[in-house]
């Protein structure tokens, strides 16, 4: 599969396994069930395959402790605001850090087409955080703060990884160690802080729920860390953040969401400059 398509579709994956913990009556048991999902099904492959070159491990470990501050902060986001708003704030965000990041430590300073895409990322960016879904609707100006703080972990955890993934020797033993570090890690922390009564009780569907989200999750993350091993991290990262239209569309039509002309916009804005930013 081309590698930008590839991307794309791991991007509209993200989004749908994020709808799912956000529309969670309880987003913490759903978190734990994907935790508990992520484990089961890279079992096999822990069991099976062979583990990822030594020089990964110590990027494998960081990384999953980055996964676990960004679930946190996740968490608190969704809490706080809409799907349609938190989400493109927070993965629009991500690649523009990435780029800055990557131009400052590597020198990988930007073309002028990937120029115009931060500068649109920014544009778009501003839209989300300043604008409601119509004019008189109120701002949350904590859950622009929380998806902005989730932003930064994702782009912490993609450099991590791009790193990393290059030095395992193959992405599917990195993957597959990367969520075998995670899913366990997850359920750990969801139950330390919220007991274990969380897991207690929930209907079948939920579990459903929660055990596909992990399915989708592993398979988006499985594409961008394939991706990263093809491609140039800013430009993977950017690309992936077209997820943020279909955030949009989600948003709109499963959570009732009023996005209102000012929030379609600035969604599409915030895509449309991270396809410029993996322009040469």
């Amino acid at each position: 599969m081309n590698v930008a398509l590839a991307v794309i579709l791991a991007g509209a994956l993200h989004a749908v396994w994020n709808a799912l913990a956000k529309g969670a009556a309880d987003p913490w048991a759903a978190f734990a069930l994907i935790g508990l999902g992520q484990t089961a099904a890279v079992a096999p492959l822990l069991v099976s395959g062979s583990a990822p070159d030594t020089a990964a491990w110590p990027w494998l470990g960081a990384s999953s402790a980055v996964h676990l501050v960004y679930m946190g902060l996740l968490l608190k986001a969704y809490e706080l605001g809409d799907f349609s708003q938190v989400y493109p704030l927070a993965r629009g965000s991500a690649p523009l850090i990435v780029t800055l990041a990557a131009a400052a430590a590597l020198g990988e300073l930007p073309s002028p087409a990937q120029a115009t895409g931060i500068a649109a990322v920014c544009a778009g960016l501003a839209g989300l955080a300043f604008a409601g879904p119509d004019a008189r609707a109120p701002r949350e100006p904590r859950a622009v703060a929380a998806a902005l703080l989730t932003g930064a972990a994702i782009a912490s955890y993609t450099m991590l990884d791009g790193v990393g993934v290059r030095a395992a020797g193959g992405a599917v033993s990195y993957t597959a160690w990367l969520f075998g570090l995670e899913g366990p890690a997850t359920v750990v922390a969801v139950l330390a802080l919220r007991g274990t009564g969380t897991l207690t009780g929930l209907r079948p569907r939920e579990w459903a729920a929660g055990l596909s989200g992990a399915l989708i999750a592993i398979s988006a993350y499985g594409i961008v860390l394939w991706a990263q091993t093809r491609g140039a991290l800013a430009s993977v990262a950017a690309l992936r953040e077209t997820g943020v239209v279909w955030a949009a569309v989600i948003g709109a039509v499963f959570f009732s969401e009023r996005l209102g002309p000012r929030r379609i916009a600035a969604a599409c804005v915030v895509a449309a400059g991270a396809v410029l930013i993996t322009a040469r």
